[in-house]
């Protein structure tokens, strides 16, 4: 069986994707050139600082690829649902409940980048001892001063978008109120037990090793819901 890749033409999509990316690519590139190796050179930080920011980029970009890539799987056909309490049965055209997982850990490594480049960008000013050595024939270092502040504005706006986000999706889960919850009771209004959080993320994740939640490079399996939480048929 090829493989087969669906392309979904979705402008707002593909916008959000391309900032996505292009702050992962700003931060990766210039952070560490303006901040991180001079003051590692310097004697400012150590090493495992840019061992750490280079690989919360990895996982980032990881989560990114394996998300937009992962099938989100298949809806009904022809699905029942009445018009004045119509929901959707994804998120959005690119995120199911297949490739959920990968999507909250792409909102949670993005957050966690945008914060450790925020992070840094504030100590380079006000925290860290000035750099004594400073190659002024460096594009990035004649222009340092707007390259960070482009960096903080970015940085800004994509965490305060990507915290709502974030926020929603986690207490959706938690409250098991997701649209991927109600695809799963095909929109029947059914009452049943809360289940506890601990169960609707590890349905979600495919796994109940919390450590496991963190890791892009995995295969999701769908776990079995225990009977008393099971949906009447």
């Amino acid at each position: 069986m090829g493989l087969r890749i669906h392309f979904v033409v979705d402008p707002h999509g593909w916008c959000c994707m391309g900032l996505i990316v292009f702050v992962w690519l700003y931060n990766i590139v210039l952070i560490p050139k303006i901040v991180l190796f001079p003051h590692y050179e310097e004697g400012h930080i150590p090493g495992i600082l840019i061992i750490i920011f280079y690989g919360i980029s990895i996982f980032c970009l990881v989560a990114l690829v394996r998300a937009s890539l992962t099938d989100p799987g298949r809806l009904p056909e022809n699905p029942k649902i009445p018009h004045a309490g119509r929901v959707l049965f994804r998120i959005n055209n690119c995120v199911g409940e297949d490739n959920h997982w990968l999507f909250l850990q792409l909102c949670f490594y993005t957050e966690l980048l945008t914060c450790y480049a925020l992070m840094f960008s504030f100590c380079h000013y006000y925290y860290f001892l000035p750099l004594k050595k400073r190659n002024l024939d460096l594009f990035v270092v004649r222009h340092e001063l707007a390259i960070m502040r482009l960096a903080a504005f970015m940085g800004i706006t994509m965490l305060v978008g990507i915290t709502g986000l974030f926020y929603t999706q986690l207490i959706g889960i938690i409250t098991d109120t997701t649209s991927i919850e109600k695809m799963s009771n095909c929109c029947e209004e059914i009452s049943r037990p809360r289940k506890p959080w601990q169960q609707t993320f590890s349905e979600v994740f495919g796994t109940r090793w919390k450590i496991l939640w963190f890791i892009p490079f995995r295969q999701r399996q769908p776990l079995r819901v225990p009977y008393h939480f099971a949906n009447h048929v």
